[in-house]
């Protein structure tokens, strides 16, 4: 028998992993909707298979992620995402060997054998994953440098401004920021809003004494 950990805040999602995995005899699935949850079922179910999407959860970075995997080291990941940096991939795969790495828009065949690597308690990277670490390492870990737009969108994100207030501000549409979040998460290698803010603050793009109030 063996136990999965569903990490992951889309339901859609949640649905579709929940209805695979109860395809596995002797197969029971736990739901965690954030961090803490998600430590809570570990110290109960010491060598689950988590199955998370890092980028809707509420990890603060990957340093984070790497001390609750090596906290639980007999447990196994398979991170699925809509969206991972080359960054983030490389590191995690390179400091733990217990993270599996599939992407949402790729076959369920791959997901598949995901879990299968999981449950021998080995690592499987998918094709997407393998690619994205191979032109990383060619091109080194110099980022681009942000416009001044986007800037001042990271300036925004740091001060807490949801992307539809910032959307309104600059008389733009949602679709707009969204995109030019998503630009400026693979410029700077970052994943989250709070790495984001982390850097603002480092850029000295925000006064912290401003950020806090």
């Amino acid at each position: 028998m063996r136990n999965y950990i569903i990490a992951d805040n889309q339901e859609l999602t949640r649905f579709a992993l929940e209805s695979l995995l109860k395809t596995y005899e002797g197969a029971t699935v736990y739901h965690a909707f954030d961090r803490a949850g998600l430590v809570a079922l570990l110290k109960e179910h010491e060598s689950s298979v988590v199955l998370l999407d890092y980028t809707l959860f509420d990890f603060a970075d990957e340093d984070q992620l790497l001390i609750v995997a090596e906290r639980f080291n007999l447990s196994s990941w398979i991170l699925i995402s809509d969206e991972l940096t080359p960054q983030f991939i490389r590191r995690v795969v390179y400091l733990s060997h217990q993270f599996s790495v599939v992407f949402k828009d790729g076959p369920m065949s791959e997901i598949r054998e995901a879990l299968q690597a999981a449950n021998r308690h080995s690592r499987y990277l998918s094709q997407r994953a393998l690619e994205t670490i191979i032109t990383q390492q060619k091109e080194g870990e110099t980022s681009s440098i942000l416009t001044t737009t986007e800037m001042e969108i990271v300036k925004a994100i740091a001060l807490g401004k949801t992307t539809k207030e910032i959307a309104a501000e600059r008389f733009s549409s949602v679709h707009t920021i969204t995109t030019h979040r998503k630009n400026i998460f693979r410029k700077l290698g970052i994943n989250t809003a709070h790495e984001a803010v982390k850097y603002a603050l480092r850029a000295g793009l925000v006064d912290p004494s401003e950020f806090y109030i």
